[in-house]
């Protein structure tokens, strides 16, 4: 008499808990956002993974890895730039709306300008802003280079554009006289850093970024003392 032994049922793939991920985040960064903010962010990160199925707005696809490598990395920025208090940012490079997106949801009362010169890009970014609401976000398809230079920005961020220096040059002219940029780079990049004009005042902060083993620092540039 022959015997069989039953071939162990494969268990299903348990799904990506965003909401318990972003709460879990959100309480190691001490950022205390709102019910409506926490909702922005659930319904932003959505959006992002629906329109990056036809459009490409990231090259990262899984879910649990837009969230450690895209979320939680442009959330450990937010303290940082809410304490220097910027009534009007720039960011440049906005992409899929990394960190800017991220920024307008943590600070409402910041008036917050995206600029790319990628078509569907700035459409994801107008769609998502109108989405979720946020009317204290501009969206510009424009080089940063063609914005109108009457404006001034307290805060300039970057997380894709190049160097230090492509940023500075690019940008200079819409900072504010006592504005600050705010770069979001991995390592500390001193190479770039010996790249800038002389006379700058540049500042390293290292990040911990919750679920992310790698390092994580925004550099800050301030234009020299006059």
């Amino acid at each position: 008499m022959s015997t069989s032994r039953a071939s162990p049922q494969r268990q299903p793939a348990r799904s990506f808990d965003l909401p318990a991920f972003l709460d879990t985040a959100l309480a190691a960064l001490q950022l205390g956002f709102n019910p409506e903010q926490r909702h922005q962010v659930l319904a932003f990160v959505g959006l992002l993974l629906r329109w990056n199925r036809v459009y490409n707005l990231t090259a990262v696809r899984d879910p649990a890895a837009i969230a450690t490598l895209h979320l939680a990395d442009c959330l450990a920025a937010v303290a940082p730039i809410a304490r220097v208090r910027p009534r009007r940012l720039l960011d440049v490079g906005s992409g899929g709306g990394l960190p800017g997106l991220i920024v307008a949801i943590a600070l409402p009362d910041a008036e917050v300008h995206l600029v790319d010169t990628v078509q569907k890009k700035c459409a994801f970014l107008q769609q998502a802003a109108a989405t979720l609401g946020l009317r204290n976000v501009v969206v510009h398809h424009s080089r940063v280079q063609d914005l109108d230079r009457g404006m001034a920005f307290d805060c300039i961020t970057s997380r894709a554009l190049g160097s230090l220096a492509d940023l500075v040059a690019a940008s200079s002219d819409l900072l504010a006289p006592e504005g600050v940029w705010c770069a979001m780079k991995g390592q500390a990049p001193a190479a770039e850093i010996a790249e800038l004009p002389a006379g700058y005042d540049v500042t390293t902060q290292p990040l911990v970024v919750p679920g992310l083993d790698a390092e994580r620092c925004l550099v800050w540039i301030r234009r020299p003392a006059q």
